[in-house]
């Protein structure tokens, strides 16, 4: 099996759709041998998280899920071995374009790593961030809270500038969601 994350335009949905779009993902693909694990709305991207078999075309699925809104991008998931830089740098342009699950996956081997301490735990930290902002993008709003605050405790004493993502103003963010119970995702 080969595993893909297909973004589709959205011009309509919320969090609340991403099961009703799963069913109506995996019915329109199911005669293919295509399995969706999950589906996740962003304000930008309807995104499925597929695997194909070896003797399936990715075209053909895409083909069948652009019933249900306009193809933006799909992406093959391999391990990419990149150094440390290029991975944040990576996972920050994942991040400020609501693709959450993959600033996870690219920061996910830089974090696995690292040696025990500070940097790591800032790491861990905006991974944990991307995790829940994965579930508020399937309507699971008390599981984001409580991932939110798991990253908190890994950001305890974090300030300054990180790869260029302001660390005060990270932390102040997440903060306030937790404060006010309102996941508002933001950019970093």
């Amino acid at each position: 099996m080969q595993r893909y994350f297909v973004h589709l335009e959205n011009r309509a949905f919320t969090s609340k759709d991403a099961s009703p779009l799963l069913l109506k993902a995996r019915s329109l693909v199911e005669k293919m041998g295509v399995i969706i694990r999950d589906s996740r709305v962003s304000k930008k991207y309807i995104e499925f998280d597929t695997s194909i078999p070896e003797s399936a075309n990715v075209t053909d699925m895409v083909g069948k899920l652009v019933a249900i809104s306009p193809l933006s991008s799909y992406e093959h998931i391999v391990d990419k071995h990149m150094d440390k830089d290029e991975a944040i740098k990576h996972a920050i342009a994942l991040f400020n374009d609501e693709k959450y699950w993959g600033t996870h996956e690219a920061l996910e081997m830089v974090w696995k790593s690292m040696p025990e301490g500070k940097e790591r735990n800032l790491v861990n930290g905006i991974i944990l961030v991307s995790a829940a902002f994965v579930h508020d993008e399937k309507n699971e709003t008390e599981i984001c809270l409580s991932i939110l605050q798991r990253a908190m405790k890994k950001l305890d004493g974090v300030s300054g500038s990180y790869h260029g993502i302001d660390m005060d103003r990270f932390v102040l963010l997440v903060s306030k969601i937790i404060a006010t119970c309102k996941i508002e995702r933001f950019t970093i």
